[in-house]
C-alpha cells in the first residue's frame, strides 16, 4: 500500500498577475478525470479587485507598441501549445464527466483552433487600425484621420461551451487594441479558465491586463453591467435574462454591450474578422495642415 499523500488542488482566480483565493473563501466543487478538485467561486469584491487591477495596467498596455501587443499574445500561443495536452486531456475528462455525447468540436481540435486565435489576433495587432480606421477626404488643405484607439477595460463573460475557446475568442479582440481584460470563464466548465490563468502566468502578460474569474453568472453578471470602470462588455451564450441584465445596467453606466448569439466558434471566416475588434475601440479623428 503507498503512503503517498494526495493533496487536494483547489484552483485559484487570475488577478493583477497573482493567484488569489477569493476574498469570500468560497469554492465550487468540480468533478474531472482525475476525481474532484475545488475552484474558487469569485464574489463581487473579487471582480473589484481585478478592475483596480486592469486600471492599474491599461494605460502602459494601450502605450505599448503593436508589435509588442501582438508579440505578448504570439507568446500566449506559445504557452498554450505547451500545454495541448493537458487542455485536451482536460476537455475531455469535463465531456465524460458531464456525460456530452460526440461533441461538434473534439477536446484537441478546441485546443489548436485556441492557439490558432491567439495567433491570428497577435497578427491583428499592428494591422487593424488600418482597416478600421481611414483618410478622410476633406474639403481644404488639410490631412483628416480617422484612427481608433482602445476604450479601457473589457469585461468578458465567456460561454458555457466550447469553454477554451469560447474563452479566447472573446478576450483575444480587445487584448490585441490595447485594452485590459476581466474575464468570467465558463459556468459549467470553469477548470479550463483557471488552468488558462497558468498559461498567462508563464507568458509575458504585463500583471493586470487579463484578469480570469471564476464563478456564478447570477452573481456576478449584475456586478459586470453596472460597474462604472468597466467600458465595455463582450459575452456569449448568455440567457436571455443575464442579457438583459447586461444591457439594463449598462444603460445607467453607459457602457457598450456585445452579446454573440449563435456564434460558430470553430468558424474562422467568422471569428478571425478585425471587425470582432471594432467594439473595444473609439476612433479620434485629427486634422492636420496638408502644407498645399
Amino acid at each position: 500500500m503507498s503512503n503517498r499523500l494526495e493533496v487536494a488542488k483547489t484552483y485559484k482566480l487570475y488577478i493583477g498577475g497573482a493567484f488569489p483565493r477569493s476574498e469570500s473563501g468560497r469554492s465550487l466543487p468540480v468533478t474531472g478525470g482525475g476525481g474532484t478538485v475545488h475552484i474558487s467561486r469569485a464574489s463581487r469584491k473579487d471582480l473589484r479587485d481585478a478592475v483596480e487591477a486592469a486600471a492599474k495596467a491599461q494605460p502602459a498596455w494601450a502605450d505599448a507598441t503593436a508589435y509588442n501587443r501582438g508579440q505578448v499574445l504570439y507568446r500566449m500561443a506559445e504557452m498554450l501549445e505547451g500545454k495541448r495536452q493537458e487542455f485536451a486531456e482536460l476537455l475531455k475528462a469535463r465531456a465524460r464527466t458531464k456525460g456530452r455525447g460526440a461533441a461538434a468540436l473534439s477536446p484537441a481540435r478546441e485546443v489548436e483552433a485556441s492557439i490558432d486565435r491567439l495567433v491570428c489576433f497577435g497578427g491583428w495587432a499592428d494591422k487593424y487600425s488600418q482597416v478600421l480606421g481611414c483618410n478622410n477626404p476633406v474639403a481644404g488643405p488639410f490631412y483628416n484621420f480617422t484612427v481608433p484607439e482602445p476604450s479601457g477595460i473589457v469585461g468578458v463573460i465567456a460561454p458555457d461551451g466550447p469553454a477554451l475557446l469560447g474563452l479566447v475568442s472573446l478576450i483575444a479582440p480587445p487584448l490585441c487594441a490595447g485594452n485590459a481584460v476581466v474575464a468570467l470563464g465558463s459556468e459549467s466548465d470553469p477548470l479550463a479558465t483557471a488552468v488558462f490563468g497558468e498559461v498567462c502566468a508563464t507568458s509575458d502578460v504585463p500583471a493586470g491586463v487579463l484578469n480570469l474569474l471564476t464563478g456564478l453568472r447570477e452573481e456576478l453578471v449584475p456586478h459586470f453591467a453596472s460597474h462604472r470602470e468597466i467600458n465595455s462588455i463582450h459575452a456569449a451564450g448568455l440567457s436571455p435574462d443575464h442579457a438583459k441584465s447586461l444591457r439594463e445596467g449598462a444603460a445607467d453606466s453607459v457602457k457598450r454591450v456585445t452579446v454573440r448569439e449563435g456564434v460558430d466558434f470553430s468558424d474562422e471566416a467568422a471569428c478571425h474578422s478585425p471587425w470582432w475588434i471594432e467594439p473595444f475601440v473609439e476612433m479620434k479623428t485629427m486634422w492636420h495642415p496638408s502644407g498645399a
